[in-house]
């Protein structure tokens, strides 16, 4: 298993490197065939706005030759971010382990994947009698490109809840058209289809 901490905008003392690691190496056992190729990625942050308490931020990113595990957790403390970036980690990939043994059997293949991550910034809209000033053009602020992995719904469904994102991209197995599973308000899931 691979291991790097790494900080944007915060330097990485030791003490907290050490604790991230330690927190890390427990998911080894839990990932069990996975661990022996995963690479996972701590990256701690902090949110300079002072009107948000929990300003402290752990990112912590599992791949492995299966679906990619992502999480972000923020707390006022940093030691406290990583605990429950740890622990939802853990939780994720034993959910991961349980559903290879209980829905596919010693046979699957895993596709390793990441989900789109495509920002578009929203723009405020004017009032009809300020039709003068052009609303401010949409930028794109970041962009990213991936495998599109072939997968049932079901099976887009749970690697939406590994990587800890609104909405999932993927090609479906049945029709062959690229399609969007996303987390309703109600928790269930909805999809939607390419034509």
């Amino acid at each position: 298993m691979e291991l790097h901490v790494r900080g944007r905008n915060v330097p990485v003392t030791d003490a907290l490197a050490v604790h991230a690691e330690k927190r890390m190496h427990k998911i080894e056992r839990v990932l069990g065939p996975f661990a022996e190729t995963a690479e996972i990625e701590v990256e701690l942050a902090v949110e300079h706005n002072p009107s948000i308490s929990k300003s402290q931020i752990a990112e912590v990113t599992v791949r492995t030759k299966g679906p990619v595990i992502r999480v972000r957790e923020a707390d006022s403390d940093m030691y406290a971010a990583i605990d429950l970036a740890a622990h939802r980690i853990e939780r994720a990939a034993q959910r991961l382990r349980g559903r290879r043994k209980d829905h596919h059997g010693p046979g699957i293949e895993a596709v390793a994947s990441t989900s789109a991550e495509i920002a578009a910034l929203d723009h405020v809209g004017k009032d009809a009698t300020d039709a003068i000033e052009p609303p401010p053009p949409i930028r794109i602020v970041r962009m990213k490109r991936f495998e599109m992995p072939s997968l049932t719904p079901e099976d887009a469904a749970v690697r939406l809840d590994l990587i800890d994102h609104s909405f999932f991209v993927f090609r479906n197995e049945g029709s062959g058209e690229v399609s969007v599973i996303y987390r309703r308000r109600d928790g269930d899931f909805g999809l939607i289809e390419g034509t």
